[in-house]
């Protein structure tokens, strides 16, 4: 096990009964990198997250955090980390100082107030540090979380889905303060089920049910993709999703607005024939383009060849 690294798992396996929610799991993660497991609900992100906060043990498998072994080193494992789970619980009846001072002292940091000031800076949090926090907006409960979480400055932090329910604006802005934190050093894990959010990470574990399908950057992930995307803007987009559909060259088939994204093999084999198809039901085809994969388009591509196998 190499101690430079922030995470590593070997051969992780935990269930639940009858129930595999991690099967076989094997992945390291370098220190400072924003790592994301992204997945369905049920695909074991959050139980591999649980496992490495030392809450939940594995069934089988080892798993090392910053070099010590989480299920015999776990008091020198909880010292270095942080973590927001789904239900961070923050006090309606605290203030923001009050929270932030609660979790402090929960972590041993009594020496705390000047911390608090740059977590509250950092955050854009000091112009309400006295309001309660059963008055905070979905995006600043999510900004006073991640304070709470840091107060002990932590060497990695562990979020799970941070953004899930909060605004478009408020994620931007989170993201905004994950970005910047970034730059101090730590490294990031988190689980999303927002692709578009992985994205921005420096590498992508996707999962489901319980496998690791692929791990890598995005743009390598890309690469893998089987087939293209074509876009084409059109009438009706209603009818032509429901033609694209059934279209036996058509893989996959989304919409976005007044357009569709369809996957196909070959837009030189295929596009031709589904351009004639839209057009003798009467859709009027304006602009049609090969566009590259997002990580959805990749994350459906291996989800349907796994199925066919």
């Amino acid at each position: 096990m190499n101690p430079m690294k922030a995470l590593e798992l070997h051969s992780v396996f935990k269930s639940f009964g009858e129930i595999t929610a991690v099967n076989d799991l094997s992945l390291t993660v370098d220190r400072g990198e924003m790592y994301a497991l992204v997945g369905p609900d049920g695909s074991g992100k959050t139980t591999t997250i649980r496992m490495l906060c030392g809450i939940v043990k594995p069934t089988s498998g080892e798993l090392r955090v910053l070099g010590f072994d989480v299920q015999k080193q776990k008091e020198e494992v909880k010292k270095r980390i942080g973590y927001l789970s789904q239900k961070f619980s923050l006090y309606g009846d605290l203030t923001i100082d009050e929270n932030i001072e609660f979790f402090a002292e929960i972590h041993g940091v009594y020496d705390y107030k000047a911390r608090r000031n740059e977590l509250l800076e950092f955050t854009r949090l000091t112009p309400f540090r006295d309001r309660l926090a059963e008055k905070l907006s979905g995006g600043m409960k999510q900004k006073l979380a991640l304070a709470c979480t840091l107060i002990h400055t932590p060497e990695i932090i562990f979020l799970d889905e941070p953004t899930t329910g909060v605004d478009p604006v408020s994620r931007r802005d989170f993201w905004k303060v994950l970005a910047a934190l970034l730059k101090t050093g730590i490294t990031i894990i988190m689980t999303t089920p927002y692709l578009d959010e992985a994205e921005r990470c420096s590498r992508v574990a996707l999962m489901d049910n319980g496998n690791i399908l692929m791990a890598d950057t995005p743009a390598n992930l890309k690469k893998v993709m089987n087939g293209e995307v074509v876009e084409i803007v059109c009438s009706d987009i209603r009818r032509s999703f429901a033609l694209m559909k059934k279209h036996h060259s058509v893989k996959e088939v989304q919409a976005f607005g007044d357009r569709l994204n369809i996957v196909i093999n070959s837009s030189v084999a295929d596009m031709q024939q589904i351009l004639v198809h839209l057009q003798e039901n009467m859709i009027t085809v304006n602009d049609w383009r090969v566009v590259k994969p997002s990580l959805e388009n990749v994350f459906i591509s291996l989800l349907t060849d796994r199925k066919k196998v």
